[in-house]
């Protein structure tokens, strides 16, 4: 691998907090201001977008990256059209339909249906919270989402919902899905004010 490309990769992979939890969305109401409690509820969410499992299938440029350590995917793939991958090396011929053990020692592939990269215009690697929170409420780069559709994505998404089940030898994002759609739907009711 080149020196300056694993470089980069540790450069952009956030401390990992193993033991984080999410706190609940009442932790956040003696908080004074509905905006600085709004940007108080998206820095939560940043527990859960800037952790490897969500960072790593949100590459800015270039394909996945993989690990807690981020590092390049193995083996090498390009984001293709669709960002399902290049032809005849589709996500799909090593990533199935769920996580797969490894038989010959510890950890998984991993797998979900769909498998896929996010969108060119939703990667979040190297960016700040700032950044990707103004990405999320922009609806030319986020899928066309308003906040609501926003919230059912990442609440209730099958492969958001991943990030909690990734399989042997992955840390899961902290808390639950649910949480993590409690906190959403908070920050949203209280204004979806981004960091300054």
């Amino acid at each position: 691998m080149k020196k300056w490309l694993m470089i980069a990769a540790l450069a952009a992979t956030p401390a990992l907090a193993q033991d984080a939890e999410l706190r609940a969305v009442g932790d956040f109401d003696d908080i004074e201001g509905e905006e600085v409690r709004s940007v108080a509820l998206f820095e939560e969410m940043l527990k859960v977008i800037e952790h490897p499992r969500c960072l790593n299938c949100h590459p800015v440029n270039g394909g996945p990256t993989q690990g807690d350590d981020m590092t390049p995917h193995m083996p090498p793939v390009v984001r293709g059209d669709a960002d399902f991958g290049a032809p005849g090396m589709f996500c799909t011929t090593c990533h199935g339909t769920q996580n797969v053990a490894f038989v010959t020692g510890d950890g998984s592939i991993p797998g979900h249906e769909p498998w896929a990269l996010a969108p060119v215009s939703m990667g979040w690697q190297g960016l700040s919270g700032a950044e990707i929170c103004a990405q999320l409420k922009d609806p030319e780069r986020n899928g066309d989402r308003d906040l609501a559709e926003l919230h059912e994505h990442m609440a209730e998404d099958g492969l958001v919902g991943w990030g909690w089940h990734p399989g042997d030898g992955r840390t899961p994002v902290p808390g639950t899905q649910e949480a993590f759609g409690e906190i959403v739907q908070a920050w949203i009711d209280t204004g979806a004010a981004c960091p300054g």
